[in-house]
């Protein structure tokens, strides 16, 4: 399998598949194709998967696409302007994602629902609670709202993050949600009640641009019912 990912603003990722090679992504994620490609939709990994990738934001169901001649291209594109963050996962390496980013993956990867440990990150931090995990062997790619900023952090270090913009980070990054503390930083703040904290060791990929936060900026140019 080869790839190229193309663009800037609005990135796609185009693939190169060889006989027998497949990729395989939510219900709609595919832009166009090339080739003799056969195309299976399927609940992939039974009911309980589908709920879970429910929960976690995606499609109940996720279509395969498998090349049946001598060579096949497919392009994904991405939901919102953002990039496409390219992992290569050996056997068993694992990475965490925020839900909703999953685009695309070689079929030897599993991806499945990620729940947070510490029932404090879900039951008051809102995101970061529902995650996504994608499990190697195999390529995966993930679709991320703005610019990326990759940290490296050391054992100990910590890294305290708005949870909308924590992209993805390795299993070995150890991660909590607490609460700002302060009555005039909760009230005047305008950060939100919680700050997500990244303890180090391991790798850790942030997003610039939020979907609420762009959200949030465009409501106030879009029609309403009474307009």
């Amino acid at each position: 399998m080869e790839y190229q990912i193309k663009g800037s603003v609005m990135q796609t990722l185009e693939v190169r598949l060889g006989q027998g090679e497949a990729m395989y992504t939510e219900s709609g994620g595919m832009a166009w194709l090339m080739g003799d490609v056969e195309m299976h939709t399927s609940g992939r990994g039974g009911l309980g998967k589908m709920l879970g990738r429910m929960l976690s934001g995606e499609s109940l169901f996720l279509t395969t696409y498998t090349c049946r001649g001598s060579q096949a291209m497919i392009t994904f594109a991405p939901e919102a302007p953002g990039k496409i963050i390219v992992f290569e996962l050996a056997a068993g390496q694992e990475i965490i994602a925020q839900k909703d980013s999953f685009m695309c993956a070689e079929d030897s990867t599993e991806l499945a629902i990620h729940f947070r440990k510490r029932l404090g990150a879900g039951l008051f931090g809102g995101e970061g609670f529902i995650m996504q995990k994608v499990t190697g062997p195999g390529m995966a790619f993930l679709e991320v709202p703005g610019e990326i900023v990759e940290y490296n952090l050391q054992s100990g270090q910590t890294l305290k993050v708005d949870p909308g913009h924590i992209a993805a980070f390795e299993p070995s990054v150890d991660f909590d949600i607490q609460m700002v503390k302060g009555v005039s930083n909760i009230l005047f703040g305008g950060e939100g009640l919680f700050l997500a904290t990244l303890k180090g060791p391991g790798r850790v990929w942030l997003q610039t641009m939020t979907l609420p936060n762009l959200a949030g900026k465009l409501a106030p140019y879009l029609p309403t019912k009474s307009d």
